[in-house]
Formats: C-alpha cells, sequence, structure tokens
C-alpha cells in the first residue's frame, strides 16, 4: 500500500474546506433564497412542494405591501429614525471613543461596556415609564433616544481600538505646527479612521433599522417602523405569507446591498487593533 502524499493530504484538505464551506454557504444563503422565491408567489404556491422552484410568478404582493398595508409609512419612519439615530451617535461617540482611547479613561470606557452588555430590553419599562410622564411616548424622539442607548457603546467600542492603532505621532506634529486637539482630530485622525468610521456606523445603521421591540413598545400607528408593520399581515383567520415575504425583502435587501458594496471597510474595521506591535 503506497503512503498518502502531501500533494494528496493538501488535495483533501482543500475538497474538505470547500465541502463544508459550501454546507456553511446554503444553511446561511437558502433562507433568504427561499423568501426572495416565495415573495413571488401565491399564498397557494407557497405550500405546494411541487412548485417550490418551478411556479409562475406575481408581483402582486409586492404591490399590496405598498397599496394594500401602506409600507411606505412604516419605511419613511425607519429611515428617520435610523438616520437620526445613527448622526447622533456618530456625533457623540466618535469624539468620546477618541477621548477614551487617547486618555486612557478606564472608568468611563467600563461604564460604557456596561451599557453594551445590559440587554437593550431591560431599559424598556423605564424608558416607558419616563416618556409616559413627559408625554413623549410613541414620538420619533422617544425611538431616537432608545435607539441611540444601543447604538452608542457600539460606535465607542468599535472606534477604540481603532483610535488606538493610529500614532500620537501624527496629531503630535500637527499640533506643534499651530492645530489646536480638535482640529488635530477632525483634520488628521477623523480621515485617517473611515474604515472604523464606515464599519461603525453600518453596524449601528443596521442595529437600529432592524429594531423591534422598541417601535413594537414605544411606537404607535404613526411611528410604527418596518419591523413591527410586518404583524399587519397576520391577522385572526390568515397569515398573508406571500405579503409577509415581500415585505421582509423590502426590509433586508437595502442592509445587503449597503454590506455588499462596503464590505472591504468593514472588514478592515472590524480587524483594526487586533494586531499590535
Amino acid at each position: 500500500m503506497r503512503p498518502i502524499t502531501k500533494e494528496t493530504k493538501t488535495a483533501i484538505r482543500s475538497i474538505g474546506f470547500y465541502f463544508i464551506l459550501a454546507l456553511i454557504l446554503i444553511w446561511t444563503i437558502f433562507p433568504f433564497l427561499y423568501m426572495v422565491i416565495s415573495s413571488f408567489k401565491t399564498n397557494v404556491d407557497l405550500f405546494n412542494m411541487d412548485k417550490l422552484f418551478v411556479f409562475k410568478p406575481t408581483l402582486k404582493n409586492y404591490i399590496d405591501v405598498f397599496t394594500l398595508y401602506n409600507f411606505a409609512r412604516p419605511l419613511e419612519n425607519t429611515v428617520i429614525v435610523t438616520c437620526v439615530s445613527t448622526v447622533l451617535c456618530l456625533l457623540l461617540g466618535v469624539p468620546a471613543a477618541y477621548s477614551i482611547a487617547r486618555f486612557k479613561q478606564r472608568f468611563f470606557s467600563t461604564v460604557i461596556l456596561a451599557v453594551r452588555i445590559i440587554p437593550g430590553i431591560a431599559f424598556l419599562v423605564p424608558w416607558y415609564v419616563i416618556f409616559t410622564k413627559l408625554g413623549m411616548n410613541g414620538s420619533y424622539v422617544s425611538l431616537i433616544l432608545c435607539h441611540m442607548l444601543i447604538g452608542l457603546p457600539m460606535i465607542v467600542w468599535v472606534m477604540i481600538p481603532y483610535f488606538e492603532k493610529l500614532p500620537r505621532d501624527l496629531e503630535e506634529s500637527a499640533m506643534v505646527d499651530g492645530c489646536t486637539r480638535l482640529d488635530a482630530f477632525l483634520k488628521i485622525m477623523l480621515p485617517l479612521s473611515v474604515p472604523g468610521l464606515i464599519t461603525a456606523t453600518l453596524l449601528t445603521f443596521i442595529g437600529s433599522w432592524n429594531n423591534f421591540i422598541f417601535g413594537l413598545i414605544l411606537g404607535t400607528s404613526k411611528t410604527q417602523p418596518l419591523p413591527v408593520a410586518v404583524f399587519s399581515f397576520i391577522s385572526y383567520t390568515e397569515v398573508n405569507w406571500g405579503g409577509m415575504m415581500a415585505a421582509s425583502v423590502v426590509i433586508t435587501l437595502p442592509i445587503i446591498v449597503i454590506c455588499m458594496l462596503l464590505q472591504k471597510y468593514i472588514i478592515s474595521g472590524l480587524t483594526a487593533g487586533a494586531v499590535k506591535g
């Protein structure tokens, strides 16, 4: 019996690697693919396994989403809350991360980490009581503040290692040449930290876009976000599965497109500070 050569072992490892990779891709991609395919089916075809992939497509589900179920309003609400909360988180979180990284403010970083660890639902009852007392329950302000509670710690903890990786010599040289620390931060540090900023922005945006529980409890019919609006496809008598699939595509497709366009920045931003030396 001939011994297994090095080339054979390498080939076996490669085959095993790609086989496992294919299983992972099928496991992760198939649910989204099934959702997209089902969004073009009628409810009858959805439960007919003979028409799993071969069927007569229809756009009725997408038409119903924006006409019968008025999905445009929840889409507008989600865009407003997500964009405003993300921008405010960036305005507050990026300077905070820079301050913690440069001045070694461990106490503040520990506090922010504690807020990051605690599940957002733990703050729901206090937020509900406070906003009810202030007459703000169901407003955009209440939803934005709740989303900031989740997004702000995320931005801080993504940006801290990125600022720690950037050399101090750059901003010190700028300050020697006459820049203030604020000028050095705005003109030197921020441009160099663009990958980290994109990563932090995208993660915060996704978290806010997909947030369900705050919109369910604190939102109203006027401020209802997209994830909560999916409930409208469920009634006492039936579940409009086709419409629900179409609505799910409307919710997830923008995030997937953004992630695909910015994936290289996401990877570089998430790996910042992982290796130091």
